[in-house]
């Protein structure tokens, strides 16, 4: 399970989040600016928030980071893709494992991605080799997440490049400019474990933010009940790396095709008389849920 999966799967939870948040209002008066170059919309969104979080480490080289999500299709012990795992507590939880050409192959996109991404913290330079890489992280991304392996993993496309490249070239660089505190793909302690998985693109000061790559404008029922799972998520666990729990009074949803930061208000939806009382509830019921036989 994972937090997208505990709020689409489950109908009380919908109802639940229909009942007591009011999605705000939003506008739709917004030029698509970089418009789709395949079919492969979903390994563009995830190699997108990869590129777009490189970025935001440029803009803010104080920004916190973790291990990515790609990474772990090699470094714990759920990934689809791990044989004959064992765990050493002793060293930090270190795993071990069976050596297979899979794994040899996916440590090879990690260590190139990873070297393409400190080349560019150095020059800002946008180069293929970068944008190769992002897709391939995207790719080792659906391993842990879905345990699906790609039959062309490490095999990039010209026009997925040209994607990319469309998409970075119109991010305005004030819109995730940090004054204090910038984490990259957030997670939240002891309530990303709750719900088996659950991490935000950005949080920038006091903003949460998502990114979206689609085509269509349009401010889904099931994005916005994602924002309130994080904030609600927070209240529980904190976010990962940060001492104090950080006060997340707004949350912005980036249209990457449209170039455009949607913010709205939370701070309204944190100070309903009940909010304490919901997230009761929702540890109460993702607890549960985790419980429940499959």
């Amino acid at each position: 399970m994972s937090l997208t999966s505990f709020l689409l799967e489950n109908q009380d939870v919908r109802d639940r989040l229909r009942t007591h948040f009011k999605k705000p209002a939003f506008s739709t008066d917004r030029s698509l600016l970089a418009p789709p170059q395949s079919k492969r919309y979903a390994l563009i969104g995830t190699a997108f928030d990869y590129l777009l979080r490189f970025y935001v480490k440029r803009i803010n080289p104080t920004a916190l980071e973790s291990e990515w999500v790609a990474e772990q299709s090699l470094t714990n012990p759920l990934s689809t893709i791990i044989e004959d795992a064992t765990i050493d507590y002793k060293a930090k939880a270190i795993i071990s494992y069976t050596e297979t050409d899979l794994t040899r192959k996916v440590r090879r996109l990690i260590d190139n991605a990873k070297s393409e991404y400190a080349t560019f913290i150095q020059s800002g330079e946008t180069t293929d080799g970068l944008l190769r890489g992002a897709l391939c992280l995207a790719q080792l991304d659906a391993i842990y997440r879905r345990g699906f392996v790609d039959p062309d993993l490490g095999v990039t496309h010209s026009e997925d490049i040209q994607d990319l490249k469309n998409l970075i070239s119109i991010v305005d660089p004030a819109l995730f400019k940090a004054k204090k505190l910038c984490v990259l793909n957030a997670t939240f302690g002891k309530a990303s474990h709750l719900v088996q998985g659950a991490d935000c693109d950005l949080l920038i000061d006091d903003m949460l933010i998502e990114v979206k790559t689609t085509a269509k404008l349009d401010f889904q029922t099931r994005f916005f009940h994602q924002i309130i799972g994080y904030i609600t998520l927070i209240e529980i666990g904190g976010v990962d790396s940060v001492a104090e729990k950080p006060d997340v009074s707004k949350a912005g949803i980036y249209f990457s095709r449209h170039a455009w930061l949607f913010p709205f208000d939370l701070s309204q939806y944190k100070k309903q008389n009940d909010f304490k009382q919901f997230v009761t509830w929702f540890k109460d019921r993702a607890n549960k849920s985790f419980l429940m036989p499959k």
